[in-house]
């Protein structure tokens, strides 16, 4: 296990190659000696502010050079960092600061104005640094010093924050530069959100391998079409990206290359290993819980499988199939998932309860006082030695490699003062998309409509955690023992709930056509000509989809942004008029 802290890799590796480019942006390069002179101007002047060890320090910048010049300067500065997305919901940004008790905001000054103000601001495209120092401050971090925080959905209605800690992390860069690997001529190219943990891969493993590192906007992360020339055009030999994001790209036409593909944050269905082996130069499928530090096991794919299996452990993690007893399960026989070793966090912050239940001792460790983290995955070990997956033990679910307890939003719909029971499952859409339905039940007082509750919604929580539909019953179904009945609730018709209560079907050609794509992609059976594509449950990247069929079905390219704000009445209009002639031409 390395004693390094990942910045201290870094900046060997920068003596080492210091000419070389680190990361690039949109045309803008970073060599390794200009990487490590800005980050330690910003580390100094963090230190000044008060950050040190122990001390949080939350990130909420667009993905620049900024962002990677952040995240190395605070590590630098001894403290920890927090990553926000800052298009999450004002009122989880501030829970987030407040319960993580963060000592500086670090932004850049066009998002400071829609940032809770809860702590000392540094804007980092305004900050004036150069008058730092450009060598390292002398700061002394250990492996159990705090690297990162970062919250997940949590079962009580608030999010819960992961304190992952130095030891940990430097452990799972060494382990993936081991297997699937990384070498110094390699060029990755990162997609991922930094409010998103597997984010660390992308971001750190190249720099503290002499690699290069390539970030890619939000905006064309989620458009296929801008996504794949960016692809193409970088020559990367190495992409991670959700399932999801691997389907964009195939839609967009990718036709494949010499990449090494990395596919984790949900299930690889088999249909989609197949197309990626096709294509890539080689093809892993990785799995971890945040709480054991991004991911904990890789499994190289060679061959169809209905679902791609977990794989094996990571170097220095250790894995268990345990049964209700915590006694090791049969080969062939489904257990939870335990996981130990050094990637295992160290709890979450200010739940000293959620802790105990979930890092658990472990019997097995050969070490005193090891601990096992509880996944509350359904598994079991092949007799090859290989792990599969095959469910939860609880109400957790995956949406676009988001990690998402249900219970959270049951909690916020019941927190809306006309509602009196609540419940939501996922529904697979048939087109490889997981989506969310909703099952209310009114109490007293004015109803609010399902346009109102989405509202709601999407003012408390992340956009991926807005159900697509929404089923308003009289009574939740029981069991016989007075238990939610959602294999009941499971088998009820929530296709035709999602449109707006007033429903009018299309009427012109071109309103059925858009229609047909959108009921096909959104899983619904009908959709009113009143309906918005997002309040529908719709997001990005199968806008992007929805979008390059309507492209394909009327010859014309169309911006993202039409789509947003549209009705499906408005957007089918908008592309009557694209394919009318201009005024006064020919008929």
């Amino acid at each position: 296990m390395p004693e390094m802290a990942v910045h201290e890799l870094f900046a060997a590796q920068a003596a080492r190659t210091p000419d070389a480019t680190a990361v690039s942006f949109e045309g803008r390069d970073l060599t390794y000696r200009a990487l490590d002179a800005r980050s330690n101007q910003l580390a100094h002047r963090l230190r000044r502010m008060g950050v040190g060890p122990e001390v949080l320090v939350a990130i909420a910048v667009e993905r620049s050079l900024d962002m990677v010049v952040a995240l190395l300067g605070v590590l630098k500065a001894g403290g920890a960092y927090l990553p926000l997305d800052p298009g999450y919901p004002a009122g989880r940004l501030a829970y987030m600061l407040e319960d993580a008790q963060v000592r500086v905001l670090l932004t850049q000054e066009s998002l400071r104005p829609s940032l809770p103000a809860s702590a000392e601001v540094l804007c980092i495209d305004a900050a004036p640094l150069s008058a730092e120092s450009r060598e390292a401050p002398e700061v002394a971090v250990r492996p159990d010093h705090l690297a990162y925080l970062i919250y997940t959905s949590g079962s009580t209605g608030r999010p819960k924050g992961v304190q992952v800690p130095h030891g940990a992390l430097s452990n799972f860069l060494a382990a993936m530069g081991e297997r699937p690997g990384l070498d110094p001529a390699d060029h990755l190219l990162s997609v991922t959100t930094l409010s998103f943990d597997i984010a660390g891969l992308e971001l750190y493993l190249p720099l503290v391998t002499g690699a290069r590192v390539e970030l890619v906007s939000a905006q064309t992360a989620a458009d296929g079409a801008r996504l794949l020339e960016r692809l193409v055009a970088s020559r990367a030999t190495v992409v991670q990206a959700t399932p999801a994001t691997w389907r964009l790209l195939l839609e967009a036409g990718w036709a494949g290359g010499s990449i090494k593909v990395l596919c984790g944050g949900e299930a690889l269905p088999g249909d989609l290993a197949d197309e990626l082996r096709r294509r890539g130069a080689s093809l892993w499928s990785l799995y971890g819980p945040t709480e054991t530090t991004i991911w904990s096991a890789a499994h190289g794919v060679e061959r169809t499988e209905v679902t791609t299996p977990i794989g094996t452990p990571i170097a220095n993690t250790r894995v268990y199939v345990l049964d209700t007893n915590m006694q090791p399960a049969p080969t062939g026989v489904a257990g939870e998932l335990y996981i130990g070793g050094a990637g295992v966090a160290r709890g979450y912050r200010n739940r000293p309860d959620l802790t105990a239940e979930r890092f658990v001792p472990g019997p097995f460790a050969p070490e005193p006082g090891a601990r096992l983290y509880r996944t509350g995955d359904l598994t079991r070990w092949r007799a090859d030695g290989v792990i599969e997956f095959l469910g939860r033990t609880d109400h957790q679910v995956k949406v676009r490699g988001f990690r998402i307890e249900l219970a959270e939003i049951e909690g916020t719909l019941l927190g809306m003062p006309a509602v009196k029971g609540a419940a939501v499952l996922p529904r697979d859409n048939g087109s490889g998309d997981v989506q969310l339905v909703a099952y209310v039940v009114f109490g007293a007082g004015p109803e609010p409509t399902v346009t109102e509750m989405r509202a709601t919604l999407r003012d408390r929580l992340p956009g991926y955690m807005v159900p697509s539909s929404f089923v308003i019953l009289d009574d939740l179904p029981l069991t016989p023992n007075g238990k939610l009945d959602r294999k009941a609730l499971a088998g009820l018709d929530a296709r035709s709930s999602a449109g707006a209560a007033d429903h009018v079907e299309p009427r012109t050609p071109m309103e059925r056509l858009v229609a047909g794509i959108w009921t096909e992609a959104l899983g619904l059976s009908r959709v009113s000509v009143h309906d918005n594509f997002f309040d529908l449950g719709g997001h990005s990247p199968l806008s992007m989809r929805v979008l390059a069929r309507v492209d394909k079905a009327i010859g014309q390219r169309l911006n993202p942004r039409e789509l947003t704000f549209q009705t499906l009445e408005q957007f089918a209009a908008m592309c009557e008029k694209r394919l009318a002639p201009p005024a006064g031409g020919a008929a």
